[in-house]
């Protein structure tokens, strides 16, 4: 039978004798492995060697050949001054503070060393195991594998895999529920807001505390069915096309631009109520609507009539009432000819 194969209950006759008096010889690594964050302090009270896991909790601070009462604060004793303080110790549960930062507090016992080697502190983070864990990055290797600290690492590990999973799984579904928002806000011809998106938009102006001023336009295009009929619904998609893009050039990022119908839009221009710049602005649309639009070498020639109202012409803004007085005011722009824009009169003691 070769030693490998030998059983573990070998008689205490067959052992070396002196070796079992003088009990079992650990070397550094296997020291290092069972307790990465031990301290090995020498008979002068000063520090001959510290675990891996201790100088990675202390981050580059110089422990070697200090004292250890320059290193560690003891709390519990808190009588800890000299080397000859911990042979009182040995064997007894500890409570200590490094001095430096991060001023972790540590739990341990002391154990006195043969032949005056001096003593061991095995420590270890105790009741805040899970807050050094997240907050210095710890790793299995870093505590002994029998170490409850291993579990613990294991279930905050996957707590936070859950936890990102969890977050990654919101933000898609979140992103998910904006895009199908967005979708059913938007006319998907034009990339403008359609008819629920302004009904919605509407809806939060006639509710809010802060009372914004706004003007609102009715545009309908002039001769636009006449496109469809003689080209046909390509043509007219092209003109739709071209008119939102005049609708977006001439307003700015906060204001909203909506297609109602067929040939029909609302502008609203937030945060006006003078009516001369209201006037500038359709003027500039229905300019830039007659520009003839090229459609397989064939111009399509278009206009627009506008009408217009303003919030401060009522008392309590009634988006129904609003866009019904605009709606009125564009026919009046028809029947005066069209290609160009009216103000719905509003009532005699707000003119």
């Amino acid at each position: 039978m070769t030693g490998k194969d030998k059983p573990l209950d070998v008689p205490l006759g067959l052992l070396d004798q002196r070796a079992y008096r003088n009990g079992p010889r650990l070397g550094l690594r296997a020291l290092d492995a069972m307790m990465p964050m031990h301290l090995w302090v020498g008979p002068t009270g000063h520090i001959l060697r510290a675990g891996p896991t201790f100088l990675k909790l202390a981050k580059g601070t110089t422990v070697r050949h200090r004292r250890l009462t320059e290193v560690l604060e003891f709390r519990r004793p808190n009588n800890v001054h000299l080397a000859k303080d911990l042979i009182a110790l040995s064997g007894s549960a500890i409570q200590v503070q490094m001095r430096d930062a991060p001023r972790l507090l540590l739990k341990g016992i002391v154990v006195a060393l043969q032949r005056k080697s001096g003593f061991l502190l095995n420590l270890s983070p105790g009741i805040r195991l899970a807050d050094v864990l997240l907050e210095h990055e710890l790793r299995a290797k870093d505590f002994a594998p029998s170490d409850l600290a291993v579990e613990m690492l294991y279930l905050s590990e996957a707590q936070t895999a859950v936890l990102d999973e969890s977050r990654k799984l919101n933000a898609r579904l979140q992103g998910a529920k904006l895009a199908a928002e967005e979708q059913a806000f938007t006319d998907t011809l034009t990339g403008l807001k359609n008819r629920r998106a302004l009904e919605h938009i509407l809806d939060r102006l006639s509710h809010d505390d802060r009372a914004r001023e706004f003007g609102l336009m009715h545009v309908d295009l002039d001769f636009f069915k006449s496109i469809n009929d003689t080209l046909g619904h390509a043509a007219g998609d092209r003109v739709l096309q071209n008119a939102a893009r005049i609708f977006a050039e001439e307003t700015r990022a906060g204001d909203v631009v909506a297609r109602t119908g067929g040939d029909e839009f609302v502008v609203i221009v937030m945060d006006c109520a003078d009516p001369k710049k209201l006037s500038r602005i359709a003027a500039r649309i229905i300019e830039r609507l007659e520009m003839p639009v090229q459609f397989d070498g064939q111009p399509c020639r278009i206009s627009g009539s506008i009408g217009i109202t303003l919030s401060h012409f009522y008392d309590r803004i009634d988006a129904d009432q609003m866009c019904s007085d605009a709606d009125a005011a564009l026919y009046v722009s028809k029947k005066q000819g069209r290609a160009r824009h009216t103000f719905h009169d509003p009532p005699k003691n707000l003119q």
